[in-house]
């Protein structure tokens, strides 16, 4: 008589592979993540806008400003303009630079939803200001190593004493004079200097999302046609098919091709090509949002409140109001688009 197979003991078994397949999946999404961060940072770090606004921000505050991708905990201020030099000679050292590390790390996480102050030991400020393209974050600001109140004997003393404990071997007197370097910025001041810092991510958030529409590098010759395709005729119900057709590729293929090289699927460009034409139609203050919408070529005002929110981070009223103030906002629209104005 055959013995009945006992699959009870394969069960564990089967859970611990879809555990493991999903977290190399999870694992293979964050890599994808930060290399996609890093592109855009090295791309806005040689924009011209970026760099004018760095000299501007460090000349105007006097303090170091950086750039920082995904997953990077290395302070991104370490060889900016401004940095302080308490900071640097921390650098130097294995226990300083870990207790830095840490900080680099609190700051992104904490910083996941806005704006972030964090103090590390030594009771210094570093602030990370999250760029976003719709919902997600690509890159932070970074600022700080700053100290927000004058510290106290007691504190310097502390200080420095940690410092010993953990062997630094620079002569307590240049640790002293490095320390009492330090900037302080009084609160008010200092979330002045963070506000400044958010209007700015927000400009580098409608760059980075103009960069995630036109970059193709190496880009196939069926993809540049496909572009132009869509571009001709983004303001018609246009499908993936009807794309594929034109550059003679089954669907499936080219979905595949399309993503590869441009980094995104054909649905989101198309949402961001159009979202583009809203943003650059709304810069005429009598132009209504319905009439805008329409002209890129979204069906209906609930698809492109949708679409708009998820890429531009903010309803398009709010960002209309922010182009031109609240007293040219257009009454409420509602429904399907239609010709009428």
């Amino acid at each position: 008589m055959m013995t009945p197979m006992n699959t009870t003991t394969s069960l564990p078994t089967q859970a611990a592979r879809t555990a493991t397949l999903a977290a190399e999946a999870g694992s293979d999404a964050a890599a994808d993540r930060a290399r996609q961060s890093r592109d855009i940072v090295a791309h806005l770090q040689r924009s011209e806008i970026y760099r004018s606004y760095v000299d501007a921000f460090q000349t105007t505050t006097s303090l170091p400003l950086g750039l920082r991708a995904l997953g990077t905990f290395q302070s991104p201020l370490r060889e900016a303009k401004n940095a302080n030099p308490f900071c640097g000679l921390m650098a130097n050292g294995n226990k300083t630079c870990a207790a830095c590390l840490r900080l680099q790390q609190e700051v992104e996480v904490s910083s996941a939803a806005e704006p972030r102050t964090l103090e590390c030991y030594a009771g210094l400020a570093e602030s990370a200001v999250p760029i976003r393209v719709g919902e997600n974050i690509v890159a932070y600001l970074q600022t700080g190593q700053v100290l927000l109140r004058r510290p106290t004997a007691a504190q310097v003393g502390k200080t420095l004493k940690q410092l010993t404990e953990w062997g630094y071997k620079t002569s307590r007197a240049e640790l002293e004079k490095a320390y009492a370097a330090t900037r302080i910025v009084g609160r008010p001041q200092y979330n002045s200097i963070l506000r400044l810092l958010s209007i700015f991510a927000e400009h580098l958030s409608s760059l980075v999302n103009q960069l995630m529409i036109s970059q193709a590098a190496a880009e196939l010759p069926s993809v540049s046609k496909a572009r132009s395709f869509i571009a001709e005729h983004q303001a018609e119900e246009i499908s993936l098919g009807d794309v594929a057709r034109a550059v003679n590729m089954s669907a499936f293929y080219f979905c595949k091709t399309f993503r590869k090289v441009t980094g995104v699927t054909f649905v989101d460009y198309l949402a961001r090509l159009r979202v583009e034409t809203v943003k650059n139609l709304l810069l005429n203050p009598h132009k209504r949002i319905s009439e805008a919408a329409f002209e890129a070529g979204f069906q209906s005002l609930s698809q492109f409140n949708r679409v708009f929110r998820r890429i531009a981070g903010e309803a398009p009223t709010v960002y209309r109001e922010k182009l031109h103030g609240a007293a040219h906002g257009s009454a409420p629209e509602h429904g399907t688009l239609s010709f009428a104005a």
